[in-house]
């Protein structure tokens, strides 16, 4: 059992190297690992530094990395531009942009991204699949339904039911739920009608296997692969949803600096004439999206066969 244990694990390195080499052969693709890699490993480490500040009731731990205390006020050396001091410059507080910047990014871009991407492909994948499958009213009453939400734009109806949930940070998760999980269930029963019509589908169904075990070993995992590939460009698109509506005031987090939030601020308070408070934050959100959709573009080439091995 523990040497299954340990050639399972190999394996799975195995396969895990083997698709960063075919990604790294496209100088695009590569620059989109790159950045997602960072940003993810900064969003991690950040994030556990923040969850300690908070238990530990130390709030210097949150910015124990980073070149300033993001939240300390310097009036004398407010509106400053971008030096060796500060890189991206200061704002109308003297705080220092790129310290805002780099505290803001795991609850500004990833806790959005992956909360409302993971969670959209769960409901997606129990909705599509059983759509797909079982067919009949189930899967009449749920295109019904997922035709009704794509007939909205996704970002209006995000702001509307932002809204209704009083415009907080939890609220803007949910309304990015509620709009994205539609577009996954069509992915998935998509998906799903052409892996049911294949043999060892049919074979699983003689042989009596649980519905359950159906779920997950025969129609789950033989429909991912393309499901995977499209989230990947879909967390650039959260990141960017979540942008716009931090922009416009919705989704904020009282008291702490979020990167729709400091670019709006920019815009408002001093652009053009301070133009790095808007554009820095702006130019974060563009690099983050940015690198996953290089990357999910390149995942996409490689599960349909069109990239150069």
């Amino acid at each position: 059992m523990t040497q299954q244990i340990v050639e399972k694990r190999a394996g799975l390195l195995v396969s895990f190297w083997n698709w960063v080499k075919l990604i790294s052969k496209d100088p695009a693709g590569l620059l989109g690992l790159v950045i997602v890699a960072a940003f993810v490993i900064w969003s991690l480490v950040q994030g556990i530094l923040e969850i300690l500040a908070s238990v530990l009731k130390d709030p210097r731990l949150g910015w124990l990395l980073l070149p300033y205390n993001p939240f300390a006020q310097n009036l004398a050396g407010a509106f400053q531009p971008p030096s060796w001091a500060h890189l991206m410059g200061t704002n109308y507080m003297g705080q220092d942009i790129l310290a805002r910047i780099l505290y803001s990014i795991p609850y500004s871009a990833a806790y959005p991204a992956f909360l409302v991407v993971l969670s959209a492909i769960l409901i997606g994948a129990a909705l599509g699949i059983s759509a797909g499958y079982l067919g009949g009213w189930w899967d009449e009453i749920l295109m019904r339904v997922t035709d009704a939400f794509l007939a909205v734009p996704a970002i209006i109806l995000a702001i509307v039911v932002s809204v209704l949930l009083k415009a907080s940070f939890t609220g803007m998760i949910y309304s990015f739920i509620i709009v994205w999980w539609p577009i996954y269930a069509r992915l998935f029963r998509a998906e799903t009608l052409r892996v049911k019509a294949m043999d060892y589908v049919a074979a699983a169904q003689l042989y009596g296997v649980s519905p359950i075990r159906m779920f997950f070993r025969y129609l789950f995992i033989n429909t991912i692969d393309p499901i995977i590939a499209y989230a990947m460009l879909d967390f650039g698109n959260v990141i960017l949803a979540a942008s716009i509506l931090n922009f416009i005031g919705i989704g904020l987090q009282p008291g702490l600096p979020i990167l729709g939030e400091m670019a709006s601020d920019g815009v408002s308070w001093g652009f053009p004439k301070y133009w790095w408070w808007a554009v820095f934050p702006s130019i974060s959100i563009l690099i983050i999206a940015l690198g996953f959709v290089l990357l999910g573009d390149r995942i996409q080439d490689i599960i349909g066969g069109r990239a150069a091995y």
